[in-house]
């Protein structure tokens, strides 16, 4: 099962490389027309993911994958142990809540495998991830016994999606580098939203969904929550890996 991970990223040509960091940071940033737009419509997501934790003095040890630029710890007011896996410095020193970190990670494989997490969060983060099922069964092996792991993606691969992306991002993108926004999206977006639920079907007894839009097929974005984790397909996964 998953003989197509880990993925292999497309290499970019040269022009979209000499253009990428600066997209990328005004695209987490939402400092462009566009990019405004879809954060608008990804708090959806944010809210999805906090839910658990909204509302009530409620702190929950947590972890979150992709950290970005820290944009989703103005939902979780209330909680306090908040560690982050981030790869890219530069996002997060970007963010004024950095403070409020715990501690920071630039891969799974650097967190303790005795830390325990009453939730692992994720935010617009796995479709990007090549060796995803590794993430997934290791972040099954982090959670504390009645942990969740909370997911929201883009609907990726589907109509809608790509139908209005081409139609806002990818629009902009053409106007102002001449350039296919579908050609960097070849290269980010590794996995589409049927293969993470498969993943995370596979490594969790119990998982909850629910979309933005009518349907899976018809949606912007898609949240899962996780939960019992089956450790022993996690331990066979990584030990095989």
């Amino acid at each position: 099962m998953f003989d197509n991970f880990p993925k292999i990223r497309s290499e970019l040509p040269e022009e979209y490389r000499a253009i990428y960091d600066k997209h990328y940071l005004e695209n987490r940033t939402g400092s462009s027309n566009a990019s405004s737009l879809s954060s608008k419509l990804e708090k959806w997501m944010h809210r999805k993911v906090a839910e658990d934790v909204s509302g009530a003095k409620m702190n929950k040890t947590t972890l979150e994958i992709g950290a970005g630029t820290l944009n989703h710890l103005a939902y979780e007011t209330t909680v306090r142990e908040y560690d982050v896996i981030e790869p890219w410095d530069h996002l997060l020193k970007s963010s004024n809540d950095i403070s409020r970190v715990r501690n920071v990670y630039k891969d799974i494989n650097d967190v303790p495998t005795d830390s325990r997490y009453d939730r692992i969060v994720s935010i617009a983060a796995f479709e990007h991830i090549l060796n995803l099922p590794e993430v997934v069964a290791k972040s099954g092996l982090l959670l504390s016994g009645t942990g969740q792991m909370r997911v929201a993606i883009p609907s990726e691969g589907r109509f809608l999606w790509k139908f209005c992306q081409s139609l806002s991002t990818g629009l902009e993108f053409r106007l102002r580098y001449k350039l296919d926004y579908q050609v960097l999206m070849r290269h980010e977006h590794v996995n589409s939203a049927n293969e993470i639920e498969e993943v995370l079907r596979y490594f969790f007894a119990e998982i909850s969904s629910s979309v933005f839009g009518i349907s899976k097929g018809l949606s912007f974005y898609q949240f899962y929550k996780c939960s019992k984790p089956i450790t022993k397909r996690c331990r066979d996964y990584l030990r095989n890996d």
